[in-house]
């Protein structure tokens, strides 16, 4: 009988289709075409992306909405590119595949064409780094980077295949012979909780008069949300957002509060700090919950932390009680030990952070007509919070909001909080992870698009960060999702100049200022709906055209910078030498 022989790069497409990859991002190079021939007879789509980093945030993006992972495929050179996308996956925790068609193996270390040491070069911002010297062990490779990305802690994996293995043929059944036989996505292996470690946590909760629940990343990647929310609403617990991370709970969903940020929302500050007892559930205490140290957390509250893998626990060791437990299990158990309690046991603190809640918006919005009033007639260059609370009062109901930038994030996430509790009832919400990482807006809202082709989908975004990243709009026309871009246009890096400001002896900013740039010209030259404005009475009108026009769209809207309240607190004095 003939042995079967196929290119490794056909084996690679093989073995990411049996694991239910549908999706794979790149920029087509020679390095590659091997798999995206093996990609094109698996019927795998595949998104030629005008840049490598455009096609890891693509990749990134998929894989955050629709937490399967998603793979993005790139050249030696082009991995370079890629790596500032390796990182913000990295930062969300995103358990995107990377392959890399890398150098000859044959000519290792000789100085092959275009010979980088990218298994090194992935292998501090992935959670693994492999490289394959022989084909016919590509689907074990896969396999294994497959169970890691998505197992206890995920993250980014990076695979790299050298050039002549891509090309070379192999014994296509040489991978099935072996174990596992059932190449399939199986479910990553979940951490249920030591019962006498949950009954010491439950214990400290229980003897709680003012508990507080911080959720993050691992809530969303473990697919625990629902239960989340059931743990708040029936419990009457409190719960906020770890900063930097997308919004976990619904809109309306009464125990929301908001980010678990002092700045951005003032009310976390008197809960956390009046709290007796913090639950931090999938997440880090990194510098965003500084480090779990006082004044952010007293050292009269008792600090919790549960996580479903120990790599994230070895973060949290400043936590007073620690706890390995699939997030959705321990808020089982939450549950299951409180929700019969009549009346419930924290009704009067959920009002009372609810009522801090609503006094908050209130002073915040009357903040901000006090500012504008100067201007009835609307003529005047806007406020960037202005901007994304008027973007939203115009999104109906399910449709996406992204955002990208620096104090355009930060405003944006304040108008959150504001329109929520207002009534806005987003599909989604997305923006840069943990590193802040400018210029992954657009390929946030493509992605949104691809997911949500009925909603429609808007990005606000710095002038900065669509200068980073706006080359990928280019996909928007490539695979017809017309999107919409609207341009909070201070020019220049607005963040960074009041940091600068504040920071420096003369007073003045330095290196963060750009020209006047015509967006809404580029998009309309690419075939786009743009429009210019300049001031708020003509934004509703524009974003309203500029959503029907069934095009992707850029709205270029000149408006003031207004130094945000994170960058003010940050920079509050001269002599800091850091922000963080």
């Amino acid at each position: 009988m003939d042995v079967v022989r196929a290119r490794g790069g056909a084996i690679l497409a093989q073995a990411l289709k049996d694991k239910g990859v549908d999706q794979v991002f790149t920029l087509s190079g020679g390095f590659c075409n091997p798999a995206l021939e093996g990609f094109m007879e698996c019927q795998i789509p595949v998104v030629n992306c005008p840049h490598e980093q455009v096609a890891g945030h693509l990749a990134d993006a998929l894989t955050r909405i629709t937490r399967k992972p998603t793979v993005c495929l790139v050249g030696p050179e082009g991995f370079a590119n890629a790596v500032p996308a390796l990182m913000e996956a990295w930062g969300e925790r995103s358990p995107v595949i990377f392959v890399t068609g890398s150098s000859t193996l044959k000519r290792q270390g000789s100085g092959g064409f275009k010979e980088i040491n990218d298994v090194a070069m992935a292998e501090p911002l992935a959670k693994g780094s492999f490289g394959i010297t022989d084909g016919s062990r590509i689907p074990e490779f896969v396999d294994r980077a497959w169970n890691l990305a998505l197992s206890g802690y995920p993250g980014p994996v990076h695979l790299s295949i050298p050039v002549d293995i891509m090309f070379s043929r192999f014994e296509l059944d040489a991978g099935p012979g072996e174990r596992p036989f059932q190449k399939s996505h199986r479910p990553p292996p979940q951490a249920w909780p030591d019962p006498r470690c949950l009954a010491r946590v439950l214990d400290i909760v229980d003897d709680s008069v003012r508990p507080v629940l911080i959720a993050g990343h691992g809530v969303w990647w473990s697919g625990s949300e629902g239960r989340l929310e059931a743990a708040g609403n029936l419990l009457h617990i409190p719960v906020f957002n770890v900063p930097y991370h997308r919004k976990l709970l619904p809109s309306g969903c009464p125990a929301h509060m908001g980010l678990a940020d002092f700045h951005q929302y003032p009310p976390a500050k008197t809960a956390i700090q009046s709290s007796d007892a913090v639950i931090l559930v999938g997440g880090r205490l990194d510098n965003q919950m500084q480090f779990g140290n006082p004044p952010f957390f007293p050292d009269t509250t008792r600090l919790i932390c549960v996580n479903g893998s120990d790599e994230e626990l070895e973060y949290n060791r400043a936590a007073d009680e620690l706890l390995l437990s699939h997030p959705g299990a321990f808020l089982d158990a939450l549950v299951a030990r409180f929700e019969t309690a009549d009346p419930p046991k924290w009704r009067e603190w959920l009002t009372e952070n609810r009522a801090l809640r609503g006094r908050w918006v209130e002073s915040s919005l009357a903040d901000l007509a006090s500012e504008i009033s100067g201007d009835p007639a609307g003529k005047s260059l806007m406020h960037p919070l202005q901007l994304s609370l008027d973007v939203q009062a115009e999104m109906r109901d399910g449709d996406w909001l992204v955002f990208d930038g620096g104090n355009t994030h930060f405003w944006s996430e304040i108008a959150v909080n504001i329109s929520d509790w207002l009534g806005k009832r987003p599909g989604g919400i997305l923006h840069p992870g943990n590193f802040s990482l400018l210029g992954v807006g657009v390929s946030l809202a493509l992605a949104a698009k691809r997911c949500h082709p009925e909603q429609n989908i808007v990005l606000i975004s710095g002038d900065g960060a669509f200068l980073s990243g706006g080359l990928s709009i280019e996909v928007a026309f490539q695979e017809n999702l017309p999107i919409t871009v609207v341009i909070d246009n201070n020019g220049g890096l607005d963040c960074i100049s009041q940091q600068q400001e504040r920071l420096f002896a003369s007073g003045r900013h330095f290196a963060t200022d750009f020209r006047d740039i015509p967006f809404h010209s580029m998009i309309e030259g690419l075939g786009g709906h743009g429009e210019l404005v300049t001031s708020r009475s003509e934004l509703a009108p524009a974003l309203r055209r500029a959503m029907a026009s069934g095009k992707p769209a850029c709205i270029n809207a000149k408006c003031r910078g207004v130094i945000s309240p994170i960058v003010l607190a940050t920079t509050s004095k001269r002599d800091r030498a850091s922000i963080e």
